[in-house]
């Protein structure tokens, strides 16, 4: 988890996409690092075997996420997953922003290129981690309504794919051939995913079950 205050996600963001919180209401956004898969997905899935899965990642993270809850329980705790919507079909949170804010990974986007070579193309951003380069996920954004926090100083992400030629390579890479996860290692990483993790999430959905030894039922 990284540390925020609401102010300094809304600062960067236009209105529409606001939390409705005060400025100094502290926030976490919440990662998923590759031993994620070991450590707390397939643990879960042997748990709640005999319960409906739906989704078995989104399911692991909502397990986790009302456990840090119960550790509160004199306190109002919001969280917004990374997949939730609004009626309006925004996303509840925006999570790249989050993260950058947090100073947990940079979102590189097109307005970091100098020399933009696309065009009239559609060029999405990508975090890029300083440990996990692109082996990790954005997962949730925990708030705690109740706690304001005005000291909080806000910390620059890591900034480590500095130049222009990397930046556009890992643009190219995750916009143009995101399927073979080169953008993944634009850096050097300390940690990746698993073989068993990487044929998990490259295998489309209504596959995964089969996978980790769930029956169709299991659905």
């Amino acid at each position: 988890v990284s540390l925020l205050k609401v102010g300094w996600y809304n600062a960067v963001l236009q209105p529409a996409f606001h939390l409705p919180y005060p400025d100094d209401t502290l926030a976490f956004v919440v990662l998923s690092t590759p031993s994620m898969f070991d450590k707390a997905l397939k643990p879960f899935v042997n748990k709640e075997r005999l319960k409906i899965i739906r989704d078995p990642v989104d399911q692991c993270v909502s397990h986790h996420l009302s456990r840090v809850k119960e550790k509160f329980p004199d306190q109002r705790v919001d969280v917004m997953f990374d997949y939730e919507m609004l009626p309006s079909r925004k996303p509840k949170f925006l999570a790249q922003t989050a993260a950058h804010v947090a100073g947990a990974a940079y979102y590189y986007q097109r307005k970091d290129v100098k020399l933009d070579p696309w065009g009239k193309k559609k060029i999405f951003g990508v975090c890029i981690h300083p440990k996990y380069g692109g082996w990790f996920a954005i997962r949730a954004l925990l708030l705690f309504p109740d706690i304001q926090v005005p000291f909080l100083e806000q910390p620059a992400p890591v900034d480590c794919v500095s130049t222009d030629e990397k930046r556009i390579e890992l643009l190219e890479q995750f916009n143009f051939h995101w399927q073979d996860g080169r953008y993944r290692d634009i850096i050097e990483v300390k940690e990746r995913y698993s073989e068993e993790q990487k044929a998990y999430f490259a295998t489309p959905p209504a596959e995964r079950f089969r996978l980790l030894g769930l029956s169709q039922e299991a659905q």
